[in-house]
This record gives C-alpha cells, structure tokens and sequence, in this order.
C-alpha cells in the first residue's frame, strides 16, 4: 500500500487477487492481524474490516463485476477479438453492478460513485478542461456519468463507448440532457468525427483497454486528429500494466509525435481513487 491507496481501492485489489474461496468475514479478520510499520497503512486495514464487515455482499459484487472483463489477451487472440469480447465483458459487468461496472472502487454504491466522479469532475474544472462554449469527447462514456456531472459546464459532450448496455443505460439516464449525444462505436477508431471537432477529449479509465487491444496508439492518432488547437486530453488511467514509467514514456512519445505538450504526468490527484491523471495540450 506504498501508493497511499484508499480503504476501497485496496479491498478491489484484495477481492480481485485472492482466492475466491475466502469470505468477507474470514477476510475481515485477516486483514486486522496485518501489522504493518506505517500508521497510514494500518488505519486503512481497519476500514478495510469494517467495510467487509458492515457490507460483506460487496466481496461477491467485485469478484463478480471485475471478473466479468478479462484483462489478458488470449493465445492468438486479435487486436479486433479483443475488442469484441471487451464489449460482451462490460455488458455483462454493467448487468451485476451499474455504479461497479464504471468503477470498481464504487463498491457497487451510486452514491460513492457520485462522490467519486465529483471529485473527478472539480480536478477537470480546476485545470480549465471545462466551458459553455466547449466541445467535449468522452471516450468510454459508460453510464454518462461525466455527462451528467458536467452537464452545465459544456456547450455538446458525445459520450461514446462500445458497451450497447452501458450506452443504453446512459441514454436513459441523460434523457433530459439536450447538449448530450450517446454513441455506441467499434472502438477502432473515430471515423464518425471530423478533423478538428473537439475542444476538449476524455478518457478515464477507457485507455487500459485500448492498450490491452493494442489499439491505443490508433486511437491517440485519432484523437490527435480530432482535437481542436488549442485543446486538452484528459487521461485518467493509460494502462494497467503496473508501470508508471511506461506509461509516461508511451505518452510522452505520442505526444510528442502530435506536438501535444504534457501538463501533468502521471499524478495521483484523487483521494477516493488511485487513478493516474495526465493532462495533455496543445
């Protein structure tokens, strides 16, 4: 717990890696006999036990929702399968959990997950990413959320994402939202847009897929060609290959091939998430 990760974001970890076989109650009382050195540590071990505790339903949720969307590619498996079989992943993971499917961290809770995507949203507002007079992408849109969180700090938002559940389940929940559009894409590219289109792009936590399609570099071209100058890229999480250097270098040299400079470079600005933020502009 090095990173400073909060209470929830270990327990996605521990229900993610340990055995299924061990219960909310079992695990609990495991986690309370860790002694760990920090006092940081220890204080979120015992949310940890105290959330299995008052809640241990939220275990099978996360096993459930994050097992539904595999994070390895299979042998011979193609950049387009991958893409395919990610879409029939998070259809599947929104019908268990529609606040955990967006968002593990959430527990599976919609207000959590409001309190986490406002926190988001005040990071977005505070670097100037939003505006009425702006054009915004928002690239895995999910469930809407950001659409309904930044619904009065844009002129359009397009939400788009390869889930026809989630993009279902938004278009019900952003019905009333006349500066919204929702598509359901290949995740290819994003042909369906002009050069030139946007003022601002979103991605949170949509690229991790991209990289494990290998399709991140395409769609950071794509972007590029998309993005108005001057304009931002917000990316929330690149990948989830455990390397923040990687990460860094693949962005820092993708930017650089699209004269976008890097603002913010991989930081941990979240409190309720352990997302790495970086803020492009050019």
């Amino acid at each position: 717990m090095a990173d400073g990760a909060c209470a929830e974001a270990v327990l996605v970890r521990l229900a993610l890696h340990l055995p299924p076989t061990i219960e909310a109650a079992e695990l609990a009382e495991f986690v309370l006999k860790v002694r760990p050195a920090d006092t940081g540590d220890a204080e979120r071990l015992r949310k940890v036990a105290g959330l299995l505790r008052h809640r241990p339903g939220v275990l099978a949720t996360l096993r459930a929702t994050g097992g539904a969307v595999r994070h390895e590619r299979g042998n011979g498996e193609t950049d387009i399968a991958v893409v395919t079989r990610l879409a029939s992943s998070f259809d599947a993971a929104a019908a268990i959990s529609t606040a955990a499917s967006v968002q593990l961290g959430s527990l599976g809770d919609d207000e959590r997950l409001t309190a986490m995507t406002d926190e988001i949203v005040e990071w977005l507002e505070a670097r100037e990413f939003t505006g009425i007079e702006r054009d915004i992408l928002d690239i895995g849109c999910g469930i809407g959320r950001f659409e309904r969180a930044l619904s009065n700090s844009f002129k359009r938002m397009v939400g788009i994402d390869i889930s026809s559940r989630m993009i279902s389940i938004a278009s019900e929940q952003c019905a009333a939202l006349g500066n919204v559009e929702l598509r359901q894409t290949s995740g290819l590219d994003l042909a369906d847009f002009d050069d030139d289109s946007f003022d601002c792009v979103l991605a949170v936590d949509s690229f991790p897929y991209l990289v494990l399609a290998g399709m991140a570099e395409r769609l950071f071209d794509e972007i590029a060609r998309v993005l108005k100058r001057p304009g931002r890229l917000a990316l929330l999480n690149y990948s989830y290959r455990g390397s923040l250097s990687l990460d860094r270098a693949d962005i820092g040299r993708l930017a650089q091939a699209h004269q976008l400079r890097v603002v913010i470079d991989g930081e941990k600005p979240f409190g309720s998430w352990d997302g790495d933020a970086f803020l492009l502009a050019g």
